[in-house]
């Protein structure tokens, strides 16, 4: 069982998308996405399994939330820097957790 000092191990930050790329090497679709998490963090890169429910557009200047302290996850050419967090929907496609007002990059989940 995860204890609290377990859950504080993690850093899970908000985040704010400021490109969006295809990824057409990835095996599921996906997209590249490059994401300010402010002053501290700094721009990290994550694909995404998102093009579902996400168009280039609506993924723009979105805020997310991210654990941005797992170590890098190489994805085919594409190194991973952060995983984003999201839930399934009911055809099991993934949407985004997202903070419910707008909070600045960098905030931390606790």
């Amino acid at each position: 069982m995860a204890t609290l000092n377990d859950f504080d191990k993690l850093e899970i930050r908000v985040g704010k998308i400021i490109n969006v790329e295809p990824f057409p090497e990835a095996h599921q679709p996906a997209w590249k996405l490059t994401i300010d998490f402010g002053e501290k963090t700094g721009i990290k890169k994550s694909s995404a399994r998102l093009t579902e429910n996400y168009s280039k557009d609506q993924l723009m200047n979105q805020m997310i939330l991210g654990v941005t302290n797992f170590p890098p996850l190489q994805i085919g050419p594409f190194k991973s820097e952060v995983l984003v967090l999201g839930v399934p929907d009911t055809n099991g496609n993934t949407i985004l957790v997202v903070p419910e007002k707008n909070v600045r990059p960098g905030a931390r989940l606790y």
